[in-house]
């Protein structure tokens, strides 16, 4: 059972990826709950305007950017308007507010690997971790639930999919399958923008059809992943991970209108869906609140608006990057953490149009192929394995 927060006591708060997506949803939440929480690091990449932005509502203690010279422009910004706030740089800067002792909670919502560190720092610490960032799992997975149970730190899927997931489980579930009566976990996926694309016309694809996601709003990293469905296939191995399951117990099941946001089957034939509008402020409110619930600034479901829901299974032709991560999974080692890094290359690529769109699950087929899976015993090995999958992944586009 996961423990209750104090309700007399306002919260601190890191956002690790603040001028992301998730990070300005989060934002948008505790603005609705200034006597629940307050904001105590914002961390960015390289946008340093509008982390000075959000510095400048938000007045944390700490503002952290991966990036050193976005770090020094951000500190001028903030010393020139005479904020009291410190400027932090680089990873190590990252791992320090995840990890302070004054932070409760750790919104982790960078994306990619950059995530890792800082994410696994918050849960050596102990802390109340909403996870967002699909790539501490997927690397790192084994090192990082050893870790939270370890420290007992508090884990909560804000991933819409895996916090529906949670939300349906039962309550005593104690992530062995059988023994709490469910059967299989149905992941949804709308199909991103190219559910119906014959695969003569994935050819043409441009970033820019590729990041016009029917349904969210999302960076174009992730937008790239959900026309892929490589987001789908690196969020079973997420539930793999968080839940317990093996491959074969998670499902993917297409639903155009991303309503039904994840499913859990039972043993006695029932099926429990968590339903919503696709906003992210309401898995983000659940995360920040659980177990009570708060307002998210999320208007309710009108299901006389919707009318129907639709589900079909997925394509693997059409989406060979939801087979490779399928095929990672069950490999185990490093297979998940060479895979990610080789789709990292593989989406700035086709972002910048050095690769096309079909490009994309060719390289990555390619380095799975190539390079040798090894058993993950410590950090490193995920690590040398990430370099090892970039560097052959820019083999791969310099051959092209």
């Amino acid at each position: 059972m996961i423990p209750q927060t104090d309700p007399n006591k306002v919260q601190n708060l890191t956002v690790l990826g603040s001028t992301g997506s998730i990070g300005k949803s989060t934002l948008d939440v505790v603005a609705r709950h200034p006597d629940k929480y307050q904001i105590y690091a914002l961390t960015a990449n390289q946008q340093d305007e509008l982390l000075f932005e959000q510095c400048r509502l938000c007045k944390p203690r700490f503002a952290v950017m991966l990036d050193e010279k976005a770090c020094l422009r951000l500190a001028q910004r903030i010393k020139a308007a005479g904020l009291n706030i410190e400027v932090l740089s680089g990873v190590e800067g990252l791992e320090r507010v995840s990890s302070a002792g004054e932070v409760d909670a750790v919104m982790a919502a960078i994306v990619g690997a950059a995530g890792l560190r800082p994410t696994l720092a918050a849960a050596r610490a102990g802390k109340r971790i909403l996870l967002a960032n699909k790539e501490t799992l997927v690397m790192a997975g084994r090192i990082f639930m050893d870790a939270v149970h370890q420290s007992s730190a508090i884990l909560l899927p804000i991933d819409s999919e895996h916090n529906a997931i949670f939300q349906a489980l039962p309550h005593h579930y104690s992530g062995e399958m059988a023994l709490s009566g469910v059967s299989k976990i149905l992941l949804t996926a709308s199909g991103g923008p190219f559910r119906n694309t014959s695969l003569a016309e994935l050819k043409q694809v441009t970033p820019d059809q590729a990041c016009a996601h029917p349904n969210w709003s999302m960076g174009r990293k992730i937008s790239v992943d959900s026309a892929t469905m490589m987001n789908k296939g690196l969020e079973v191995i997420e539930a793999h991970w968080l839940f317990n399951a093996h491959a074969d117990a998670i499902q993917v099941v297409i639903h155009p209108q991303s309503v039904i946001h994840s499913m859990v089957q039972y043993v006695d034939g029932s099926v429990l869906a968590q339903l919503g509008n696709p906003d992210m402020r309401t898995p983000i409110a659940y995360g920040l609140a659980y177990p009570k619930r708060i307002d998210a600034g999320v208007a309710a479901l009108d299901l006389f608006k919707i009318a129907r829901l639709d589900f079909s299974a997925p394509d693997f032709e059409r989406f060979p990057c939801l087979a490779l991560a399928y095929r990672a999974l069950r490999a185990g080692g490093t297979a998940p953490s060479l895979m990610n890094a080789a789709n990292e290359v593989a989406v700035e690529a086709f972002l910048e149009k050095r690769i096309s769109f079909l490009d994309i699950p060719r390289l990555i087929g390619d380095v799975l192929n190539k390079l040798p899976y090894v058993t993950v015993n410590v950090l490193d090995d995920v690590l040398q394995a990430d370099a090892q999958a970039r560097v052959a992944a820019q083999d791969w586009i310099s051959r092209l």
